[in-house]
């Protein structure tokens, strides 16, 4: 991907790119392999849970700072990894950042080793870091709301958080456990809200039965079962799947509590948000960085 990445491009070209690259490698096949969740491609002050609707055309600039945040599963293991991509050498530092404090992360993570450890030096190394961006300096900052997480089958947050500042959790890793180990740097106030367009949903994990009246919520539940199971998706997808006006039927399943809205998440307008992420796994005598390629 990041050989074909270039300003001008369309986000939605970027994202299909990339997904049906995915789904050629993987060779989807159902819920049993494919792609884990939509492709983030959040940009600037967004730090996460951003990919375009249908119609959207956004086009990536030179002076953007892109989060690739993607994830592939199969038999509902899944692997989700992240990187930043900013043209503009400026930013430099601000990457360099979250890549340090996210493989730094990786070498504290293990067997029995707090979570709250982790978030210490998290902090540590991401407050060591400052950048200029238009002749002036910022003192990159950990984004104190958002965190890393234990991944289960089928279930990509699966319960226990890894916090990337200090005076989170005490409970500890725990062997045969997968993490996805994930910093973001930040040039903002360091603190997310939800803002935006949504275009993330992802069904609740152990929602029961839960009786719908309007016939098409129940045949667009139908498709989501099929389809994504409790894996996320998005408009998107479901478009891509033949779904056609369908937005009513969503709100009923998220007003229901069967499927929940994940909306972007954003920093101050104007700042911007630096990604890196891993996945790895507790074996009994080590630690295996899944998602670690020659690229990232």
């Amino acid at each position: 991907m990041k050989g074909i990445l270039k300003p001008g491009m369309l986000m939605t070209d970027i994202c299909e790119t990339l997904e049906n690259t995915v789904r050629k490698l993987i060779s989807e096949d159902g819920l049993q392999a494919g792609i884990a969740f939509p492709t983030g491609c959040s940009l600037n002050w967004v730090a996460a849970h951003w990919t375009p609707n249908s119609g959207d055309k956004t086009i990536l600039q030179y002076d953007d700072v892109m989060k690739l945040d993607f994830g592939t599963h199969v038999d509902g293991y899944i692997v989700d990894c992240a990187f930043t991509v900013a043209f503009n050498p400026m930013f430099d530092p601000l990457l360099e950042a979250s890549r340090e404090a996210t493989n730094t992360s990786i070498k504290e993570a293990g067997i029995d080793v707090r979570l709250c450890d982790i978030g210490v030096v998290i902090q540590e190394v991401m407050e060591s870091y400052e950048v200029e961006i238009n002749g002036k300096v910022y003192q990159v900052k950990s984004i104190r709301n958002l965190n890393g997480h234990s991944i289960g089958r089928y279930q990509i947050h699966a319960g226990k958080s890894v916090p990337i500042v200090k005076g989170g959790e005490q409970t500890k890793m725990e062997e045969g456990e997968f993490f996805a180990i994930e910093t973001f740097a930040s040039t903002g106030k360091g603190y997310v809200r939800e803002d935006l367009e949504c275009s993330h949903y992802m069904k609740n994990f152990d929602v029961g039965h839960i009786p719908l009246r309007l016939p098409r919520a129940k045949q667009l539940l139908a498709n989501i079962n099929k389809n994504f199971s409790t894996l996320a998706f998005c408009r998107r997808y479901l478009d891509r799947l033949g779904e056609t006006k369908y937005l009513m039927a969503l709100k009923n399943l998220c007003d229901a509590g069967i499927v929940q809205p994940y909306p972007p998440l954003c920093d101050v307008k104007g700042s911007y948000v630096s990604q890196f992420e891993h996945t790895i796994l507790l074996r009994p005598t080590c630690k295996e960085v899944i998602s670690r390629g020659d690229d990232y």
